[in-house]
């Protein structure tokens, strides 16, 4: 589905959920902390679980159950949304387990990564073109990659993990021709079951949520579905409506919220190579700020009709 990227209400809209869904997800690693003494695996089952719960009441209520036989129908269509549910799992799964054990800077630098890929894939893919600015801004972005691998001294799986579920993910979804509901629920039904058998095979250890999960961890376990719904179809909204080579860095706003959160809050070991990495990123984004507000002035300047 191409997005209609002339239709400047929509890219405006699409930009505000942007940032809205992005700044979520940046704080949704404070969500996580409250619960980590649970199994990564264990708590992203319950996380599908809720989720597919939240959207079948979603679905009733607003009478949409018949929008989702076209992916039953359409052996493409489903080949498409069981591939979007296994990176979104995969997705899930990988940045829970990096919360869980401490790894909330690995994740920053894995969606440090993921805008480089979403540009890329505009540019090269859907032909979308890249200004002199962004060319600059991306080169930044590059040497910060560069540095912040080399000072972690070993290969970043979380990150490249991260980076990549969450790239195939976002083309993915420009590709889908369902709305957010509709996408979001079918991405939730196709992995509740193997959800469900991970819950049930991690339920029986002393440690698990449901042996162990006092009043509030409960009630925390069951609302990440809430927290996950809602920035995800706000994503959905955004990616079907803003450029790539746009969207791309406004998610940097999710890594530096959880750069933020590691180094601050969570008291997790900031190096000097880690530290040059993201003021690298961080000038990019000034770059990307100033290229984007004079695009649209030129933009809004170029559609004054002529005094004749």
């Amino acid at each position: 589905m191409t997005p209609p990227e002339h239709d400047e209400a929509a890219v405006r809209s699409g930009i505000v959920a942007g940032v809205v869904c992005f700044t979520l997800w940046g704080l949704l690693t404070v969500y996580w902390k409250q619960i980590t003494r649970f199994d990564p695996f264990e708590l992203v089952g319950w996380r599908i679980v809720s989720s597919a719960t939240i959207m079948a009441i979603v679905l009733t209520v607003t009478r949409r159950w018949p929008r989702l036989k076209p992916v039953i129908r359409d052996r493409r269509l489903l080949g498409r949304v069981v591939l979007a549910a296994l990176l979104l799992a995969t997705n899930w799964t990988t940045y829970v387990w990096a919360v869980v054990h401490g790894h909330v800077i690995d994740t920053a630098l894995g969606y440090f990564l993921g805008p480089l890929g979403t540009i890329a894939i505009g540019v090269w893919l859907f032909g979308e073109p890249l200004r002199r600015l962004q060319k600059v801004a991306v080169g930044f972005a590059v040497a910060a990659v560069v540095v912040l691998t080399a000072g972690y001294g070993r290969f970043p799986v979380v990150a490249v993990l991260l980076a990549t579920s969450w790239m195939l993910y976002g083309i993915l979804k420009r590709q889908v021709p369902l709305n957010p509901i509709e996408s979001m629920s079918a991405e939730s039904f196709i992995a509740l079951v193997p959800a469900i058998v991970t819950v049930i095979a991690l339920t029986g250890s002393d440690g698990s949520v449901v042996a162990a999960a006092g009043t509030r961890e409960a009630l925390m376990v069951a609302g990440t579905g809430i927290v996950t719904v809602v920035p995800l179809m706000l994503f959905a909204w955004s990616a079907q409506r803003v450029p790539f080579t746009l969207l791309g860095p406004m998610q940097y706003v999710i890594p530096s919220i959880n750069f933020l959160l590691g180094w601050a809050v969570y008291h997790e070991e900031m190096t000097s190579s880690r530290l040059a990495g993201f003021a690298l990123v961080w000038a990019g984004l000034v770059l990307i700020t100033v290229d984007t507000v004079h695009d649209r002035r030129t933009a809004g300047l170029s559609t004054v009709p002529a005094v004749r």
